[in-house]
């Protein structure tokens, strides 16, 4: 059995993530096997490492950070994938939340901003095996229009009005997820669903989350 680095066993940490994770309504045989797959400790600083499978905030480069795991999993169990789906998610950070998500859909287009978190999420792609991403340094709002429509989006940083241009991208049937709110302040994580021309909202749960940013960061 292999040990963490604060003496918590690996499989003893899991089982506490599952049942924590089922208290909240999540029973998703799929997401736990992905989960197996893609050991969260890998995306982070070791020094985090031990931290990998708690309920906390985890710092990442850049002056980022990886959100909570159980609202991470939230978020993608809401989206519902398959493996019929392309996905784009806005906010790689650490590359977890995508490598989670190539283990469930199609294929995955992240876009991040920061050079160095771009580099660190390549690399545990290609350590994991997961070669169903395309991973891009971009500003998102700017160069991903051409690339649609998506049958599944998520948007990890905050906006303070409806993502209206990344809606217009959903296809038939498609779902948006993305905390809406103002910044530094409380924003509520707004689920949309496409159906035929109308689009449904869904408001799920409180965050407070780094608000976007435009443009590609001129170091880092």
């Amino acid at each position: 059995m292999k040990i963490t680095p604060k003496g918590v066993a690996i499989g003893e940490a899991f089982i506490s993530l599952f049942l924590r994770l089922r208290a909240k309504g999540i029973d998703n045989s799929r997401i736990f096997s992905a989960l197996e797959q893609t050991p969260r400790q890998h995306f982070l600083d070791p020094v985090y490492a031990a931290f990998a499978l708690d309920n906390c905030i985890i710092p990442i480069s850049c002056g980022e950070y990886i959100e909570r795991l159980d609202e991470q999993i939230i978020l993608i169990s809401s989206l519902q994938l398959e493996k019929k789906h392309r996905v784009l998610e806005i906010g790689t950070g650490s590359g977890f939340t995508a490598a989670l998500m190539a283990r469930l859909a199609g294929r995955i287009t992240s876009i991040e901003r920061y050079k160095t978190l771009c580099e660190h999420a390549r690399r545990c792609f290609q350590i994991l095996n997961v070669d169903n991403v395309i991973l891009r340094q971009a500003d998102a709002y700017c160069s991903i229009v051409e690339s649609g429509p998506f049958d599944r989006i998520v948007i990890w940083p905050s906006q303070p009005n409806e993502p209206q241009p990344f809606i217009e991208l959903l296809a038939s049937n498609g779902i948006l997820v993305a905390p809406i709110g103002p910044t530094n302040s409380i924003q509520t994580i707004v689920r949309y669903s496409r159906v035929g021309g109308c689009f449904e909202r869904t408001d799920m749960f409180r965050v407070r989350y780094q608000p976007f940013i435009k443009g590609i960061a001129a170091a880092l």
